[in-house]
């Protein structure tokens, strides 16, 4: 039997906000690389280590014997603890039981943050270049986003004057990244006591996202949190991702103010029920027994860091010194191209694929931003490519 029927109008269907959220500026080029053969790719901010052992170990014990059902909302009591006792090195001090909440990977944690903060209307600064996720979560509950764009001459440090000329009546959240993606800054304790100052007399909350808070080098991490005033007026995120290797196990958390902590939780039920057990349970071990793991791939990563850094120096290609994460962002703008071009060229060309500095922020255009989680011979690799690749710009 025929059916009539009216055709959808899947435009007028869809959110607004949503279709007009721009897709991730690095999808495109890692979308072209994934269609090309021999490609020497730069650009995936995923550690090239495996899981330690005795954290995948943890987890096939956990599936033998069945311990497969849903944990507490805010997940397991004693993974909670491990992770309290883990930020005491960083002068850091939460109750298990309501300041903290395990979340899926840290970027549940960041949108639990500003979904339970920012209202229609409320301004969110966003210090960039920067993680690409912060700004469309922050439009798609109605927030206004304020971009607080960062230079290299500073060294991509957020400064107070630049702060303090953003902030307004309707400022309710600065979203402040560091060890920051892309630009491997950070920000040291007299860095972070000037922000703190133009923050206590407002009442400003701090989304601070300290994903890479492992990976720094030549210094310890310093969390905005633990400076005097500052605890109760931050949310700070984390997770195991980066300084674990556990990106596909999908486990973060979040610690902050008891009654933000609880608001976020009750989205987290509806939304998520709980993170994933298995992963909860690994990463108890991760916590308790893979210091020396973490100290091994930090290492390595700070002579992947100076080796690729002198790299595109000596290409033309300045690059300022990161001390964090594992990232570089050399500049291109001798090349005369803007970084979707030099990107599209190179990729096309010699096939390097790396991703456009725009991709994260409009203070990011001019940059490229490389990835040094991959071996010093995948890395030499791409910076004989890439020098062809000059040459034959300026031939």
């Amino acid at each position: 039997m025929a059916v009539n029927s009216q055709p959808l109008d899947y435009e007028r269907l869809l959110s607004r906000r949503v279709q007009e959220i721009k897709p991730s500026g690095i999808r495109k080029f890692f979308d072209i690389a994934n269609e090309m053969e021999d490609v020497v790719a730069l650009g995936v901010g995923e550690p090239d280590f495996k899981t330690p052992w005795v954290v995948r170990d943890a987890a096939i014990q956990t599936l033998e014997r069945g311990r497969t059902s849903y944990s507490a909302n805010a997940g397991l009591a004693r993974l909670r603890e491990e992770i309290c006792r883990y930020l005491e090195k960083y002068a850091l001090s939460y109750d298990p039981r309501s300041e903290t909440i395990v979340t899926v990977g840290g970027s549940e944690g960041i949108d639990l943050a500003i979904r339970a903060l920012v209202e229609p209307g409320d301004e969110v600064l966003i210090v960039e270049p920067c993680f690409v996720a912060y700004a469309p979560i922050v439009e798609l509950i109605g927030g206004k986003v304020v971009p607080i764009p960062t230079r290299a001459a500073d060294q991509f440090r957020l400064t107070p004057q630049a702060l303090r000329e953003k902030i307004t009546p309707r400022t309710k959240l600065l979203v402040f990244p560091y060890p920051n993606n892309p630009t491997g800054a950070i920000m040291r304790r007299e860095h972070l006591e000037e922000i703190a100052d133009v923050l206590r007399d407002t009442g400003v909350i701090v989304l601070s996202d300290e994903i890479y808070s492992e990976l720094t080098y030549n210094r310890r991490h310093v969390s905005i949190a633990s400076l005097p005033g500052m605890k109760e007026r931050t949310i700070l995120i984390n997770g195991f991702s980066k300084s674990f290797s556990m990106t596909g196990w999908r486990l973060g958390y979040a610690c902050g103010p008891a009654p933000i902590i609880r608001q976020m939780l009750k989205i987290h039920q509806f939304a998520i029920m709980c993170a994933p057990t298995t992963s909860q349970y690994a990463a108890i071990e991760a916590l308790r027994r893979c210091e020396e793991n973490i100290h091994t791939m930090v290492e390595e990563y700070d002579r992947r860091r100076r080796y690729i850094v002198d790299g595109f120096n000596r290409l033309g290609l300045s690059c300022f010194e990161p001390e964090g994460a594992f990232y570089i962002f050399p500049s291109i703008q001798s090349t005369g191209l803007t970084s979707d071009e030099f990107c599209e060229r190179l990729l096309y060309s010699k096939r390097v694929a790396v991703v456009p500095g725009g991709a994260f922020g409009a203070s990011g255009e001019g940059f490229i931003r490389v990835s040094y989680s991959y071996s010093i011979r995948h890395i030499t690799e791409a910076l004989r490519r890439i020098e062809a690749f000059l040459e034959d710009l300026h031939a």
